[in-house]
């Protein structure tokens, strides 16, 4: 068994005790994975020729193909709209929503290999999906759990940076905090300091990135075992996957928990490179700096409310809507509150999306998982109300283009039922499931040597002369 000070951690004081179908023929290289080779290194060694030759022609062949216009609502709107970035692990469509390489979210959980039949998939097949194109097989899926159980050694230093904060200090400064003190081990940053080519980049950023993701569930359950279970460390168990381990390491061994964790890190893996996490772990990644650097940048994107921290935000709205008008509130009485809610200048959390024009397929499978093991949980029931409800009154309000649901609208009401009901908490789960895409994403942005980010910024005063100049000529 691996313990998370390297053997055990009786040492810490104040407490740390001890299926297959065909694909789509969109997908161009999407293929089953045979079960002859369970290295993934070396089916990425395999596979990067292969696109960096895929990419020199593009640019060869197709640089100067124009991929729209750019308006000045673009720039001055948080550049919606504007294609600007290469991001091959997901695609984000605004009626289908994500596509993980070509493959659906439906199609994820038919294709991927579970931890039982028929089970939710597991984050390790997703990663190795996002890496590769391929759909794996159940020995490499295995085979990859079992590389990440063994790289998930976290040094002590990294507690100690912990620690070093206030308990009461949110959980993504402890989580970002501890991905810092991660750092110091970073094999990029030594290989560069020795002048590794170029070419070889990918490779100490492909150990680095599964260093990291291997750590990442320890470092965030110790910052949840910190400040709400007294201290009290529960170690790795070296017999589970990646998403049955993390739901362990935080106290919660039920079944269906588990297998929770495995779908919500699964569907909050990856949303394309446009969000501010992933477009932030890209844009500092393009800086050459390592993978722990990139992502902790990306986790201090994602710890805003207008990001990743709307699931806290989703939870303790609904919280409060029991609160002032109980459990078995009327469809009337929702109404009232969702227009009180809006009159006071506040939004409804969990409704509506920067790209999305449909509902979020990441909440649609959120929902079939309620709907099949918790279907009469009063918050449950009160999240259907609420897709019923809410979307109309967005609609009559004609200030939104999505009023439909988002992922975020679900999870924590899921988490709440399984036990996990603190909400502060949520975001670094979220976490731990985008160092997924992020990292996978890195991997690629090394291995295909594109450059670093540099966009073009102007001045109010530039966009005037420039209308001025445009509209005269």
């Amino acid at each position: 068994m691996v313990f998370f000070r390297s053997v055990s951690l009786l040492s810490r004081l104040r407490s740390r005790a001890a299926q297959q179908s065909n694909l789509s023929n969109s997908v161009r290289w999407l293929q089953m994975q045979s079960s002859s080779d369970l290295d993934l290194h070396s089916q990425l060694k395999e596979l990067i020729p292969e696109q960096q030759e895929r990419l020199k022609k593009i640019k060869t062949e197709h640089g100067n193909v124009k991929l729209g216009n750019i308006t000045v609502d673009m720039v001055l709107g948080g550049m919606r709209g504007m294609t600007g970035l290469l991001w091959e692990t997901s695609l984000l469509d605004p009626d289908e929503g994500i596509r993980f390489r070509g493959l659906s979210i439906p199609e994820c959980q038919k294709l991927l290999p579970g931890a039982k039949p028929g089970g939710e998939p597991l984050p390790e097949g997703l990663l190795w999906l996002l890496l590769t194109g391929k759909v794996p097989s159940k020995e490499q899926v295995n085979a990859l759990s079992k590389e990440l159980c063994d790289r998930a050694a976290v040094p002590d230093y990294v507690y100690k940076a912990i620690d070093a904060l206030p308990v009461s200090a949110h959980p993504m400064t402890q989580f970002a905090s501890g991905v810092m003190a991660l750092q110091v081990q970073s094999e990029f940053q030594k290989a560069y300091d020795k002048g590794i080519p170029k070419a070889k980049y990918w490779e100490p950023t492909y150990e680095d990135s599964l260093n990291l993701m291997a750590r990442l569930p320890i470092v965030a359950s110790y910052v949840y075992r910190r400040i709400y279970k007294d201290g009290k460390i529960i170690p790795l168990d070296d017999s589970l996957d990646y998403g049955g381990n993390f739901s362990h390491m935080l106290g919660f061994d039920s079944p269906q928990m588990q297998e929770l964790m495995r779908l919500y890190v699964t569907i909050h893996s990856d949303h394309e490179g446009g969000n501010v996490s992933a477009h932030t772990g890209h844009l500092v990644a393009s800086a050459l700096s390592d993978p722990y650097l990139s992502f902790a940048a990306a986790l201090n994107g994602l710890a805003g409310p207008l990001h990743g921290l709307a699931n806290q935000e989703v939870l303790l709205w609904i919280k409060s809507v029991v609160e002032e008008c109980g459990e078995n509130i009327t469809t009337e009485q929702l109404k009232d509150y969702v227009w009180k809610t809006l009159n006071s200048g506040k939004v409804v959390p969990g409704f509506g999306h920067g790209v999305l024009r449909k509902t979020d397929p990441r909440y649609t499978c959120q929902r079939e998982f309620a709907l099949k093991h918790l279907p009469n949980d009063p918050l449950f029931q009160l999240v259907s109300k609420l897709y019923e409800v809410v979307p109309p009154i967005l609609t009559e309000l004609g200030k939104v283009k999505n009023p439909w649901p988002n992922v975020d609208a679900h999870s924590g009401v899921l988490l709440n039922y399984y036990g996990l009901t603190e909400a502060r908490y949520f975001t670094v789960l979220f976490g731990v499931s985008r160092s997924i895409g992020i990292c996978s994403q890195l991997i690629w942005d090394r291995a295909l040597g594109l450059p670093l980010e540099r966009p073009k910024s102007v001045t109010m005063e530039w966009l005037e002369n420039y209308c001025k100049k445009a509209a005269s000529s």
